[in-house]
């Protein structure tokens, strides 16, 4: 036992408050790494987990590591309870706070630049990379535009104003004040805001603008969205699920194969752009998740993946488990491998490969009632 805490001693434990720094970074062909980390992930009894012990909870609710490790893992005090270690058999009760101890890997992303396209006073805007969130979400925490602005150019706090995901990459405003960030909130909910995005689509798209009037309905389970179409219960029919979603397409160009058209979403559901260019029988020509089951992946030209790395960016050399299936980014020499750990002595979290996708979709402006910002064009825009 003696053994035991003065193991745990000599870690440096992170919390959210340790900022990301410079040399948290790893580059390895073409993609960053973070160097894993030890981290205290905390939670807190839910009234559905009173009752029950310890390690049936976390092999129940967390399921990305087996029942051995959490056997180990309370045994050697890195899962606590309320600040103090149990035995396997603590039953915990509702409220309760537990720290989960942990080596944490993160997932690895492209590796290209967070470019700043503007740094104002009050006001910072980016050209945000696919495959990179924005903010901390799930296990990505330092591999984020927030987390690697800060880290390589000092950049703190910032305060994202609209959200683009993970794997669309463009324009991203950032304000450098909450009072700033919320002039921008109430400017985008008022509808003073105009949207302008750009999408690589299967087909010769309509010469005619295309306006998509149809709920979207978001499916978190499935991760995706679907387009539905009623006459919301006239006639005593089933009413229209999801949110009403507006957006506007028109065709900028087109080879007979792709064609490039400009996207203005109305409003901003999740997913809106991709479920309404599906809904047009145009959909992004390399969005594995919306593209009909009958085409084949060779029909859509490019994959995702190559299309992010011709995207025109530069290249550089809080719940708690993860997913399942062997990374291969192989063994590294660059980090301190944790005996407990059950992603080492790979960099990358089990179930992440590196080949990391981005969408050909892209924000290309926003407008407001006195500003305008605006991010270059990625090399796929071009059909020529």
């Amino acid at each position: 036992m003696k053994r035991k805490i003065e193991d745990m001693e000599t870690i440096v434990w992170q919390t959210p408050a340790n900022p990301p720094e410079r040399h948290d970074y790893i580059f390895r062909d073409g993609i960053r790494y973070v160097k894993p980390y030890y981290f205290e992930f905390i939670s807190h009894v839910k009234n559905r987990w009173a009752g029950k012990t310890i390690v049936d909870l976390f092999s129940e609710e967390f399921k990305g590591r087996p029942r051995d490790y959490y056997v180990s893992a309370v045994k050697a005090g890195r899962i606590q309870v309320d600040g103090q270690e149990v035995p396997v058999s603590y039953v915990v009760q509702s409220s309760q706070k537990i720290s989960h101890f942990l080596h944490r890997h993160e997932p690895p992303v492209m590796a290209w630049d967070v470019e700043v396209l503007c740094k104002e006073p009050e006001v910072l805007t980016v050209c945000k990379p696919a495959s990179l969130p924005v903010h901390p979400c799930g296990q990505y925490r330092k591999n984020t535009v927030l987390g690697i602005l800060q880290a390589e150019y000092g950049l703190a706090p910032l305060f994202p104003i609209h959200r683009l995901d993970r794997l669309v990459s463009g324009l991203l405003i950032l304000a450098r004040s909450s009072s700033r960030a919320d002039i921008f909130r109430q400017q985008i909910e008022s509808g003073r805001v105009q949207k302008q995005y750009i999408a690589r689509v299967l087909g010769v798209f309509p010469e005619d603008e295309q306006v998509v009037n149809a709920n979207v309905n978001y499916n978190a389970r499935e991760g995706r969205s679907t387009v539905e179409v009623g006459d919301n219960n006239v006639n005593g029919n089933d009413p229209v699920k999801g949110k009403a979603a507006c957006t506007k397409f028109t065709r900028i160009c087109t080879n007979g194969q792709h064609s490039i058209v400009l996207c203005q979403p109305i409003t901003g559901r999740t997913h809106q752009i991709r479920v309404h260019l599906q809904y047009t029988g145009h959909p992004i020509a390399n969005d594995m998740l919306y593209l009909s089951e009958y085409i084949p992946r060779s029909a859509t030209g490019m994959s995702a993946d190559r299309a992010a790395a011709k995207s025109g960016h530069s290249l550089k050399p809080t719940d708690i488990e993860g997913a399942a299936a062997e990374s291969d980014s192989g063994p590294n020499e660059d980090f301190s491998i944790d005996p407990m750990c059950t992603n080492c002595p790979n960099l990358a979290p089990k179930g992440y490969d590196g080949d990391e996708e981005g969408l050909w979709l892209h924000c290309v402006k926003y407008s407001g009632p006195d500003w305008t910002y605006e991010c270059p064009c990625p090399v796929w825009a071009s059909l020529s």
